[in-house]
This record gives structure tokens, sequence and C-alpha cells, in this order.
């Protein structure tokens, strides 16, 4: 992005650093993702589903068996964000 007179469309660059707070200072295992949008926003969903299950469940598959309608998995944290901003993290 060009440089700019105008004050209003100037790029700012700054160092950020995060720190983690007592329910963010553990990382978190998620194998699932998620991303819905509605209205503008995106909420990006990251869950965890037993390895143990979905293994079960490919076993299955593979011996013919039916597949579950429905799966039981834990959120692990939902993020949301302008569609704006995820467009610039792609």
């Amino acid at each position: 992005m060009g440089e700019s007179k105008d004050n209003k469309n100037k790029t700012l660059s700054l160092n950020v650093r995060l720190k983690a707070t007592e329910s963010s200072a553990h990382p978190r295992a998620a194998n699932y993702t998620n991303v819905g949008v509605a209205q503008g926003i995106a909420y990006l969903d990251f869950g965890f589903i037993e390895p143990a299950l979905l293994a079960a469940i490919a076993k299955n598959a593979k011996d013919g068996q039916a597949a579950p309608k429905g799966l039981d998995g834990a959120l692990v944290t939902r993020v949301a964000m302008g569609v704006d901003v995820l467009t610039r993290l792609h």
C-alpha cells in the first residue's frame, strides 16, 4: 500500500505483544473447525472430537456400516470477526 498524505489512510506499524490470561495460558487442542457467516460477521468455531470416536466411525464406514446422523464434540472456542478482517487474513 502506498504512502498517503491523508492521515486517515496512513498505515501505522506497531509491535504488539499479547499476554496470556488465566483462561488463555494453556494451549487448547482443536481438530474440527466450522465457519458460519451472518450479517457481515464470520464466526469461526474450533472444536474437539475424540480421535477414538473418529477412528471408530471411519472403521464402521469402511466395513459398510451406516455413519451416525450426528456427532457430539466439545466447543474449544469461538472467534467472531468481520468478513473484511477474515478476507485480509486469507
